[in-house]
């Protein structure tokens, strides 16, 4: 970390970025940047942020030093690059004095790599094949040190006037606008010189400068400038089109969320070809993968627009929540990212208001990441400062967890002190830190103002309440008996045998907010407080039932005794309606999850699917085939799947044949966001389990596709699956068919359809060849690489082919992608999930030990998670497998 002797006040940067290769075969950008810092403690050491820059000499020295206010300035003794704690230093002969201000001025040279990281490039090839390269930044975490020197740690705010030297063909954009350009000779050709307005105060993570030969469609919100840029072709197409008509009114809905106005003069939204993350804030300029930003009408389906408007809202939330108000330390990470993650449904709520999206932050947030955060291996959402220190860490941080339990406990937050009260305490929040750094516990005093002026009831402080889900890890699980009203929580880990080894203050007890209902009346909401209580309005009479934590607002699963199930089943087997839509989710995803962690039993389990022949709508369906899925990772390498596949058969074929009625035999499309999600659904699951009917459909699709190629006959929602049931029934011919439609495709959202679908191939040596071009990244693009290898894992056939492709590739494919933050754990995750057997167990700690010396890099924590998953799966696996067998035999006795 950065001593605190020194602030910076402004950077002056220019940047030329060089879009050919020079003698050396390399891609370069030139650069020089002055830093104007104040000094706090008198001291006579400089410590600045480098990377991988090449310095000028000036004199014999890597910088220079001035003072700005007619001071006098002490001579510099040495300057060195202290490459592993990536600084530059520059040790002075003299004090710099307290309360003055020096300028640092340094000339370098650095690498434009392909390496998705600081000032880097991006490639694509256009429609008449030539090669574009486009030179761009990724800064988030610590990469802004890689384009030029600077204190790189996000409570340093400062200023910068940024300057790009650019071909003249070439378009230069940053955070602000700009304010003049000129062209100028420089050895010998002609420049582009264009220098953008000065920024506001702001951090380093969040600066960005694009070079490039894209487009965009523009429109005006109110005084802000709005444009979309992307590849030519893709913007010409009306790529940008969706885009640019959300982006207004999601901006508008933030002012008037935060009550502040947009910050920036302009709004610059930019669709890359190659780019790490899904997205990234910078301020007024955001960047993204195209395939969350363009949307093609006539190529994407419903759940690409959905992902756009989504990534959308989330990095708008940003501009003010992160931008404007920063946290200080990458620590509380998850407070900016979980914010963004709940906010974002709240901003794409008011760009698609028919949509009831708010609805799915439940399976996307809350019960995805209930998986990870019911291990022991999980971690609490709050780090301490200290913890954190190294690049690695805090690429580490970038987790589920801070993205989606912060949403859910922020979501949980807003509910308990209504949406209104949480506006107000985040109003007066950003208003008081505008422009400034602040720590979570600047937030909860904010709210806890508003709670006192509006005089919410709460049992305790809103920083003692929430210090119980954001310092603990895990959550709790809520058991009510209705006979006696007795209720309690406890820690819920999906292994119950697991040990807990990380200390909690709070002895894993939660202050829990609970809403409640019965058949008859709905209940105020009560607060379990301590581990256990007696409430006696949950006891309810035999006909009755008790529902608890109504539109799963709180983050924690419900158990009750066996009546009461027994009372909810007969209530979804007579008329499920009579339950909320999102409850009807709950107690199907509660129930497998309380299954697993040996609460009740794998019957009552099962028996929360029954009800699905009579069922339409897409959350029940989509929590049970999430958790079916499990079922299926565990059994499709054995007799259970005969039966298990009967039973998917029976309850699916009635949701397929309502769908394949009300589009008209699969001509129309349906009108709300979850019915198309729900079709797809019914596709995707009758399809993979075999029924006649699907795979037929998909079979006539193929050979009209065939007859016209130019002419896809198949609706852009049921493209994915349609595709895999394609590749997996149509042997090589199908194959060589998609792959083709892959190399030739020029929309992103179609190229990753056809990409994943490559992989439901069943023919091992098509799997094996698939996997060998990943490493080509002629073949698979490299920020596609890990992606592709994850689907042909999920494939059963394709899973020990990836898993003996990963062992036997480690080392390269860790020295390719290793600095990458999210794809490692993905793919240690997903090429170990059907891991059940104590063989697999052997293979797994064998490769632990076989990469000792290389190393895991961010795939390290999912790693453990991988052994601990696998030893969780065989103890499973041994206690209920026929169990599980028996209960599909008897549903399916009379197929």
């Amino acid at each position: 970390r950065l001593p605190t002797t020194l602030r910076p006040e402004s950077y002056e940067v220019t940047l030329q970025p060089f879009l050919t290769p020079d003698a050396n075969n390399m891609y370069i950008f030139k650069g020089n940047s002055s830093v104007v810092f104040v000094c706090l403690e008198a001291t006579d050491l400089i410590l600045i942020h480098s990377k991988k820059l090449n310095y000028t000499l000036q004199g014999s020295f890597h910088t220079s030093l001035h003072a700005v206010d007619g001071s006098s300035v002490p001579s510099i003794s040495n300057t060195w690059l202290e490459t592993p704690t990536q600084y530059l230093v520059v040790q002075l002969n003299g004090l710099l004095q307290q309360g003055k201000r020096y300028r640092l001025v340094s000339i370098f040279t650095g690498e434009l790599a392909d390496d998705l990281a600081g000032f880097y490039r991006s490639e694509y090839v256009d429609e008449l094949g030539n090669k574009k390269v486009v030179a761009t930044t990724q800064m988030q975490a610590a990469d802004a040190r890689k384009a030029f020197p600077c204190f790189d740690e996000p409570a340093m705010k400062a200023t910068f006037t940024v300057t790009l030297i650019h071909p003249s063909d070439h378009k230069a954009i940053s955070n602000m606008p700009a304010r003049s350009t000129w062209q100028q000779q420089i050895d010998g050709k002609s420049w582009n010189v264009t220098e953008f307005q000065t920024t506001p105060k702001m951090s380093t993570y969040l600066l960005a400068f694009i070079v490039s030969q894209f487009n965009y469609v523009h429109k005006n919100s109110g005084d802000v400038l709005i444009r979309i840029w992307g590849r030519p072709k893709a913007i010409a197409e009306g790529q940008g089109s969706y885009a640019l008509e959300v982006t207004g009114p999601i901006l508008n809905f933030f002012e008037r969320h935060y009550n502040t106005a947009y910050p920036l003069p302009k709004s610059d939204q930019v669709g890359l070809p190659d780019f790490n993350a899904g997205a990234m804030e910078n301020w007024g300029l955001v960047t993204y993968r195209e395939n969350s930003l363009l949307f093609d009408n006539t190529y994407s389906s419903i759940g690409n627009k959905e992902r756009v408007v989504t990534v959308i809202a989330h990095e708008l939330a940003h501009q003010w929540f992160g931008n404007l108000v920063t946290l200080q330390w990458w620590n509380d990470l998850w407070l900016n990212e979980g914010f963004a993650s709940y906010v974002e449904y709240l901003g794409a709520d008011s760009a698609e208001p028919t949509w009831n999206i708010k609805d799915l932050m439940v399976l996307n947030e809350v019960y995805k990441v209930m998986a990870t955060d019911a291990l022991t291996t999980s971690h609490p959402l709050s780090f301490r400062e200290d913890e954190i220190n190294t690049p690695a860490q805090i690429s580490e941080v970038f987790d589920s967890i801070s993205y989606s339990k912060g949403a859910s406990v922020l979501r949980m937050l807003s509910d308990f002190l209504t949406e209104d009260v949480f506006k107000k305490g985040l109003q007066s929040y950003l208003h008081t830190f505008a422009f400034g750094s602040t720590t979570y516990s600047n937030l909860w005093s904010h709210l806890q103002k508003a709670v006192m002026e509006n005089n919410v009831s709460l049992p305790q402080s809103i920083s003692n309440i929430m210090d119980r889900w954001t310092l603990q890890m895990g959550f709790p699980v809520v058991t009510v008996n209705t006979h006696t009203g007795f209720i309690k929580q406890n820690h819920f880990l999906l292994d119950p045998t697991s040990v807990v080894e990380r200390p909690s203050v709070f002895n894993y007890i939660w202050i829990v907010p609970i809403t409640w209902k019965t058949r008859e009346t709905t209940g105020d909401r009560y607060w379990l407080t301590r581990r256990s209580a007696i409430k006696s309005q949950f006891k309810v009479s035999n006909s009755s039932w008790l529902l608890l934590n109504l539109n799963v607002s709180g983050y924690f699963r419900v158990n009750y005794d066996p009546e009461n199930w027994d009372q909810l089943l007969k209530q979804l087997s007579t008329n499920h309606q009579a339950i909320p839509v999102i409850n009807r989710a709950q107690i199907i995803d509660d129930a497998f999850n309380l299954a697993r962690a040996k609460y009740v039993s794998v019957t009552l389990a099962l028996n929360t699917t029954r009800f699905l022949n009579r069922e339409t709508a897409y959350m029940p369906w989509e929590a049970a085939l999430n958790n079916l899925h499990y079922f299926q990772l565990m059994f499709d390498r054995s007799e259970v799947f005969g039966v298990m596949t009967k039973y998917m058969q029976k309850q699916v074929m009635p949701l397929f044949n309502h769908y394949k009625n009300i589009t008209n035999g699969w001509m129309d499309i349906p009108s709300g966001l979850m019915d198309q999600y729900n079709e797809i659904n019914a596709i995707s699951t009758a399809c993979s389990y075999g029924i006649t009917a699907c795979q037929n459909l998909s079979t006539e699709y193929f050979r009209k596709w065939q007859q016209n190629v130019t002419n896809n006959p198949i609706p852009p929602n049921l493209r994915s699956s349609i595709y895999c049931s394609m590749v997996a029934t149509g042997g090589e011919e199908a194959w060589n068919f998609i792959w083709e439609r892959f190399k030739e495709a020029t929309v992103v959202s179609e190229a990753d359809k056809l990409r994943t679908a490559l992989s439901c191939s069943l023919q091992p040596w098509i799997l094996s060849r698939y996997l060998q071009y990943t490493l080509d990244p002629n073949k698979i693009r490299k920020q596609d690489a890990t992606a592709t290898i994850n689907s042909i894992a999920s494939n059963v056939v394709g899973q020990p082919l990836a898993w003996d492709f990963i062992r036997g590739n480690w080392r390269m494919l860790f020295s390719q992608y290793g600095g990458g933050s999210f794809s490692f754990s993905r793919l240690i995750l997903s090429v170990t999930q059907r891991f059940s057997t104590e063989f697999e167990l052997q293979q797994l700690e064998q490769f632990k030990a076989d990469n000792q010396d290389i190393g895991f890099g961010s795939g390290t924590r999912a790693l453990e998670q991988a052994l601990e998953r696998t030893r969780a799966n065989i103890k499973w696996v041994k206690e209920n497998q026929e169990t599980v067998l028996a209960w599909f035999q008897g549903e399916t006795a009379s197929i």
